[in-house]
């Protein structure tokens, strides 16, 4: 039997997250029908991506998540595995008929040792008929940025993507500029064994909601990229229906209000914390921005479930992606994943016998 999304009232999530938490009032009909309409909007970019990148259904959900959440990823993986094509396929299906000043949907910074700050955020250029100096924007002001290998080029040009990504907005010669309210940064990077990378600095990467390793394809996945050929995949994405900025705007607001999430959850998320800055393998633990960014990314998952609200499921899932990028571990402690695994356990248990009490 298929279910409508969101169709379910608060009661229902009550149940399904332990009865003895404090019922919220029931969602008003408006509320509902902006999350069944952002639902829709994110169910339409996801067909569009999928078309264009195969075998990658987890990854397109986890940058999906966190365009809702306003946040950022880092896919890493070695050359060829897709991660170009899946930003550049995002940039594309966002309706460049409603730009807003002139911002492009889409642009591509490719990092090389060579680059320059200027050659992000842009300059200003003497005016010689005016007399003064002119603002000329880089490739930051876009909805869309792919930082195309951020590994490749030096600290100093990577901290220039840091005002950016935390506060949309660069500083040119004591002036701000801000960035539009959609950008979103997908950074791609090599794996450090490859010669000519630099670490990223903590700071930058605490600003990536998630890191994901894109893992090779399976091998239906790959018949089905070689059976596209000649026509390319973006093309073929192309001609599936995109999303404007107002709609993924919009779906992000409707997110924050009405998908339901649980006090229980900020408990969960502080206790994970205090467990991995305690744990003997961790040498340096999550920030409480971390916390902060993964609210949102827990109700935008339960968006793209058909649910409004946050179960348990969302918090296991993402929970690896979150923490794997921010934990310095000591040595001898090659798996993150399974220190941050270890840790959430008893936070899963603790809502699973919520869950289950009558």
């Amino acid at each position: 039997m298929t279910t409508t999304p969101f169709a379910s009232t608060h009661p229902a999530k009550a149940a399904a997250l332990g009865a003895d938490l404090p019922e919220p009032p029931p969602p008003a009909d408006q509320r509902r029908a902006a999350l069944a309409s952002a639902h829709a909007h994110v169910t339409r970019l996801r067909d569009r991506l999928r078309a264009a990148v195969r075998g990658r259904d987890e990854v397109i959900e986890l940058v999906l998540i966190a365009l809702l959440a306003d946040g950022h990823v880092l896919l890493e993986d070695y050359p060829g595995s897709g991660k170009t094509t899946l930003a550049r396929a995002l940039g594309m299906a966002i309706d460049d008929s409603q730009t807003v000043h002139g911002l492009a949907p889409f642009r591509r910074i490719q990092f090389t040792p060579d680059l320059l700050p200027s050659d992000i955020t842009g300059t200003n250029v003497f005016d010689v008929e005016r007399s003064t100096f002119e603002f000329r924007p880089g490739p930051i002001f876009a909805h869309v940025v792919l930082a195309d290998e951020i590994n490749r080029t030096s600290p100093k040009v990577q901290a220039a993507m840091l005002e950016a990504m935390a506060e949309k907005q660069v500083t040119i010669d004591n002036t701000s500029h801000p960035l539009d309210a959609l950008f979103f940064v997908i950074a791609t990077q090599n794996p450090l064994d490859i010669a000519g990378t630099y670490p990223l600095p903590a700071p930058q990467l605490d600003r990536f909601l998630f890191k994901v390793e894109m893992v090779h394809i399976a091998r239906e996945a790959e018949l089905e990229v070689l059976a596209q050929y000649p026509k390319p995949s973006l093309e073929l994405a192309a001609a599936l229906p995109g999303v404007s900025r107002a709609e993924l705007l919009g779906a992000r607001q409707a997110v924050r209000a009405g998908v339901y999430l649980a006090p229980v959850f900020h408990e969960a998320l502080v206790d994970l914390a205090r467990a991995l800055r305690s744990d003997p393998r961790v040498l340096q633990g999550a920030s409480t921005r971390a916390l902060v960014l993964t609210l949102p990314a827990l109700q935008a998952r339960a968006l793209l479930r058909g649910r409004d609200y946050v179960a348990p499921e969302d918090l296991e899932a993402l929970a690896p992606h979150v923490f794997r990028h921010r934990l310095e571990v000591g040595a001898g402690t090659r798996d993150v994943v399974e220190v941050v695994r270890e840790c959430l356990a008893p936070q899963l248990e603790r809502l699973a016998q919520q869950s289950l009490r009558a």
